[in-house]
């Protein structure tokens, strides 16, 4: 059920990310800028592991959050294994009801207390994950530095990490003010390994978002080759439509809608055939 829950929450927020990508170009996306990439911290003392946790805990069932506010308690006086332990548990509460902001929190302090690639990498994941959605300015700015943070962290640990790099050159585009820094990482990405899906979404999405809907239909091309998802298929008809290429366009939309199988994506795909059918 959790599980299903979090998939129903990934595929309706598709709609909301076209909205967002469109509606907000980046800036220099299209400018190659050798300045260096920076981001500001100033915002991140006003967002909290404490601040996201109450936010997050808004809407939660009564047994749910018993369980996040009886693990939180049991924290202050905990150690060692036993600290590490708790927030295991931590985390695995907020993934279950897909809370990515605590998340990123819970795994960036497992990292400082046992620090392992893998949980710098699952901050950094979690953290953009959180900031993708929202359009909270001040929050979206402190969760990329986190992501940002956290990603340099992992690959302080292990240099040569695809899905690390990846990670990174997805937050210095969204994030700084040099988004081609981003951009030249994630290229290194698909250099050494052409296939891989994240790169190649990160680099389609920001096509899109620079309105070079050609070079986002190979990159999505290339993922659904590799992994076919609701998401990227999706991705892909709306940058047919954008070049109108409507027969494209449909059939794109109509594999998104049956991979899906959501009611909300089903009602939005059938209105776009629709209106590309006519």
């Amino acid at each position: 059920m959790q599980q299903k829950t979090k998939q129903i929450v990934a595929v309706t927020s598709i709609v909301i990310v076209m909205g967002l990508l469109l509606a907000q170009p980046i800036k220099g996306l299209v400018n190659d800028d050798t300045t260096e990439a920076t981001t500001s911290g100033s915002s991140s003392s006003t967002v909290t592991f404490e601040s996201v946790s109450l936010q997050a805990k808004q809407g939660l069932n009564a047994s749910i959050l018993q369980e996040i506010s009886t693990i939180e308690s049991q924290l202050p006086d905990a150690s060692g294994q036993e600290k590490i332990e708790l927030l295991q548990q931590l985390a695995t509460e907020w993934d279950d009801v897909n809370r990515p902001a605590p998340l990123g929190f819970v795994y960036e302090e497992l990292a400082e207390l046992d620090p392992k690639f893998d949980y710098w990498l699952k901050a950094g994941d979690a953290y953009r994950a959180a900031y993708t959605n929202l359009q909270d300015t001040t929050m979206v700015k402190a969760l990329n530095g986190y992501a940002i943070n956290a990603y340099q962290k992992a690959l302080e640990l292990n240099a040569d990490d695809l899905d690390a790099k990846t990670g990174l050159g997805s937050a210095y585009v969204s994030g700084t003010n040099n988004p081609m820094a981003g951009i030249a990482l994630l290229r290194e990405v698909v250099e050494a390994d052409p296939s891989h899906i994240g790169a190649n979404k990160s680099l389609g999405l920001f096509s899109m978002q620079s309105r070079q809907f050609d070079r986002a239909i190979e990159r999505f091309k290339t993922v659904i080759s590799v992994q076919p998802d609701a998401e990227s298929y999706f991705y892909l008809a709306t940058s047919y439509e954008n070049i109108g290429l409507k027969r494209e366009a449909i059939s794109a939309f109509e594999k998104s809608r049956d991979l899906a199988a959501d009611p909300t994506l089903t009602q939005f795909i059938n209105r776009k055939i629709d209106e590309l059918s006519k």
